[in-house]
């Protein structure tokens, strides 16, 4: 009931939008060219007109005095172009297609003769690029509908532009975010797209990679753009994506589908013992048809999706029943070494232990886990991974009047993947579940001024929630410990090597929640040879984030203690670590505002020059609790202290303090203008052959993501590291200067004492944003009804953001893990204030790339 209620509200909010003031151009194509003579003069004042043959929109201009017309801003789709001048023939040409964010040129030559004399031409070939100087390839939607697509993820289309290439996903595409890939395009960054889908943004401002896209039979195309692209274009630097989805048109239209992949129709594998388990079913289907015919349309689109499979086969090692007696004889043997004799080390007698000495907290862990009949320990056991995504779009289409029109459009997308525990095995709790949510809405108006000036207006509102659930289990004072459990239900255990993992790393409940807001106004004026733009572009984005990662204490047994981890964990040694931290909860906000002005100026009726300048200040990320902080080394070597926050160690600056930019974490940069500079030529005055070169300056705007880690800094977030805690596992607090300082961490940020060795981020007050310059030379030709095109490009990136250790720990004689942070360089400086700093990542931006 949830996604008919989402697919009837995606219709109806799109029907209500006609009635509202919010506005937006859809995302299309210019066409422009030249009107001569059959002597080759120009020819001013012919009428031409252009018609959408799907839906019956038409817009009119007239040539100027040197025959020369531009229509910016139509829609996708087939047109007929006709040509009209008292003294002779009408010129009718048909068959045209024009696709995203192409701008073909099409010369028309009249003749003399009566207008009523018709001299019809159908041009079904493809139109090479005129105006545009970046390097790009529209995917048309004959091949989004046939090109076989694993898990019909349109996406996975971009890698056939030619520049693309997966990228690392590193922390950017996590179950923080709504499932999807990292790209490179041309040498970028995975997160430096812009993605745009009917004219409106598509970036998830979490972590700037896309918002989900529509199944493939509701987009009608998109184009992959990169290298210099023109000064309308900003916010992300490396590449453009630009989609849009599929309008009702004059015809009604539409299919219905279901894609069925089961493993019983699947061979075997040649290297695999067994087929594959996969069991996908992919429904749904679309409809769009007239409401009122020229006039009204309407459009809308289902898609459903159910997977199974059996578990995978994860293997374990955990303590068998002669482990819990404390016998470690098998375990050490050679069988279970590799033919290696492994003996415990601690003083302990031919690998046994006193059962006495044994872990209570350990023993009451593996209650809750199935004792291994193996003698080494392995255990094999399936992790259910079954998922369901549904999808609805709905999209109105208004031809006001001649000169105006309106559309609006509704995404929804929700993605679920629950995590599951049947109470028998905590292993299976090793990840959790993901359930995510996508709400786009665009709206849009396109206003005709006068036959030479059009105006295009959008509002774009996007919504993300993503919910990372998990299942009840129990926590460390639920086995025992003496720790403080923040969050009733969970644990965080990591046995490495040949062991096991549960509820550790990002396999903790939160959520990751982000909204954004755009308006953006685009002004296209034409002046004889000119071709002027103008516009703008605000986004305004947040996120709401809830981080429970070490709340609940994770705890490390890596072997050192005794020389197997099992033994470790048995024991109760913590020879990895022990970490806690408060639950982080965070609001960041961000203000996008990019302006540029361009000027596309017909130098000679074969020579084209494309000339802007976009300002995009830098305006860095806020906090709306002023949870952001700043280490200054100088200041630490003053032994200067913070007002704001009396407590908190020297060099440690905050809001309030003198200097400190406010809520940021950095200071912004308002003057910042990069021109942009490209040069058409078409070598025979046509439409068939171009040659195109460019040369232009990106800023890039950091995700927000970066930005709830300052939130994990003391006094907030807390996050305490103890070495190979004296007390282990049942008090991994004993001996720790003060005790447990959980949870009266939790309150009292400005007054309350900061803890010993804390663990922080720190970003430069001065930080330089990322930023690209890059270049191109392209060629293209068409042969019959062939597109042929040749690229040569490059780009330098400079200031890319990456990180580094501030306080790192100095090795020398007698140096061990147990006393890491007081080997730190602070600590060595100035114990007295180097003791509340442990590790502090250190955000640089002296990062550099460059590709060809």
């Amino acid at each position: 009931m949830r996604l008919l209620r989402a697919l009837v509200c995606s219709v109806a909010l799109a029907l209500v939008a006609t009635g509202t003031a919010w506005a937006q151009a859809v995302a299309g194509s210019q066409l422009s060219g030249v009107v001569r003579d059959t002597s080759g003069g120009a020819i001013p004042g012919a009428e031409v007109t252009v018609a959408k043959t799907d839906t019956g929109m038409t817009r009119t201009v007239f040539t100027g005095a040197d025959g020369a017309y531009a229509l910016p801003n139509l829609p996708v789709g087939p047109y007929e172009l006709k040509v009209v001048l008292q003294g002779f023939n009408t010129y009718v040409r048909s068959g045209i297609v024009l696709q995203v964010g192409s701008s073909p040129e099409l010369n028309v030559t009249l003749s003399v003769g009566a207008i009523s004399e018709q001299v019809t031409v159908t041009a079904n070939a493809s139109l090479v690029e005129t105006k545009n100087t970046g390097v790009g390839q529209v995917i048309d939607n004959q091949r989004v509908m046939e090109l076989p697509l694993n898990g019909r993820q349109a996406t996975e289309l971009i890698f056939l532009s030619g520049l693309a290439t997966s990228a690392p996903a590193g922390d950017l595409n996590t179950n923080k975010n709504f499932p999807t890939v990292t790209i490179s395009v041309a040498g970028g960054q995975a997160n430096g797209i812009t993605y745009i889908m009917d004219g409106g943004t598509h970036n998830d401002p979490f972590n700037n990679l896309n918002l989900p896209t529509p199944f493939p039979d509701a987009l009608q195309e998109f184009k992959v753009e990169t290298s210099a692209l023109p000064a309308r274009y900003g916010h992300h630097a490396a590449s453009a994506v630009n989609l849009v989805t599929k309008s009702g048109s004059n015809e009604v239209h539409g299919d219905a589908f279901e894609f069925l992949r089961n493993y019983r129709f699947n061979a075997r594998n040649f290297f695999a013992p067994e087929r594959d388990s996969l069991n996908r079913n992919q429904f749904g289907g679309t409809l769009g048809a007239p409401i009122v015919k020229n006039k009204l349309f309407l459009f809308g689109g289902y898609q459903g999706r159910v997977e199974h499979s059996n578990p995978a086969t994860t293997i374990s090692f955990v303590p068998t029943q002669a482990m819990l007696n404390g016998d470690f004889t098998a375990i050490a043997s050679p069988a279970c070494n590799g033919g290696r004799q492994l003996s415990l080390t601690g003083g302990f007698v031919n690998n046994r232990i006193d059962p006495s000495r044994l872990s209570p907290v350990a023993l009451n862990f593996m209650q809750h886990v199935p004792v291994s009949g193996d003698p080494c320990g392995r255990l094999q056991y399936g992790i259910p991974n079954n998922s369901t995504e549904h999808q609805a779009l709905g999209k109105v289409d208004y031809t006001i009047t001649a000169n105006q029109s309106f559309f609006a459009r509704y995404f929804y997308a929700v993605y679920d993947n629950p995590a599951t525990y049947d109470g028998s095995n905590v292993l299976t709790l090793s990840r959790t579940g993901q359930n995510n949510q996508v709400h786009s809405i665009v709206a849009g108006h396109n206003f005709v001024l006068s036959a030479s000036t059009l105006n295009s207006l959008h509002a774009t509102f996007n919504r993300t929630l993503n919910d990372r659930p998990l299942p009840p289990y129990f926590s460390a004072t639920d086995l025992g410990a003496r720790v403080s459990s923040l969050v009733p239900g969970y644990v965080g255990v990591n046995v490495t090597g040949n062991g096991f993992s549960v509820g550790s790393g990002a396999t903790n409940p939160g959520y990751f929640n982000s909204k954004g807001w755009q308006i953006a106004d685009d002004l296209d004026i034409v002046r004889g040879s000119h071709q002027f733009s103008i516009g703008g572009n605000w986004i305004h984005s947040n996120i709401a984030t809830l981080n429970n990662r070490p709340t609940n204490g994770a705890f490390t047994f890596n072997g050192q203690g005794t020389g197997l981890s099992l033994a470790d964990f048995m024991l109760g040694v913590v020879s990895g670590g022990f970490l806690q931290g408060n639950p982080v909860y965070d609001y960041d906000y961000n203000d996008y505002v990019g302006a540029y002005a361009q000027d596309t100026w017909r130098v000679r009726s074969n020579l084209s020059l494309n000339v802007g300048l976009r300002w995009e200040p830098f305006l860095p990320v806020k906090n709306s609790f002023s949870w952001v902080s700043h280490f200054d080394q100088t200041l630490f070597d003053q032994n200067v202290h913070s007002k704001a926050y009396p407590q908190a160690p020297a060099g440690l600056m905050f809001p309030g303090d003198d200097g400190y930019p406010g809520d940021a974490t950095t200071f912004g940069k308002i003057a910042q203008f990069v021109p942009r500079v490209g040069i058409v030529w078409t070598p025979s005055g046509d439409e068939r052959t171009s040659a195109r070169a460019s040369w232009g300056v990106f800023y890039d705007t950091p995700h927000l993501f970066f930005n709830t880690r300052f939130a994990n800094n003391p006094p907030w977030g807390a996050q305490i590291t103890i070495s190979n805690p004296p007390g282990g596992f049942g008090d991994p607090y004993l001996g720790y200067p003060g005790g447990n300082p959980f949870p009266a961490l939790n309150a009292g940020w400005a007054t309350q004492p900061f803890p010993a060795f804390g663990v922080y981020v720190n970003t430069p007050l001065h930080l330089e944003p990322t930023s690209l310059q890059q270049w191109n030379l392209s060629v293209q030709r068409v042969f019959g009804d062939w597109l042929t095109s040749a690229s040569y490009l490059g780009n330098h990136s400079s200031h890319l953001w990456r990180a580094t250790e501030l306080n790192p720990a100095v090795f020398g004689p007698g140096a061990t893990t147990g006393n890491t942070n007081t080997r730190r360089s602070l600590y060595l400086e100035n114990p007295q204030q180097g003791q509340f700093y442990g590790t502090i990542g250190q955000l640089d931006d002296t990062g550099r790339a460059n590709y060809e």
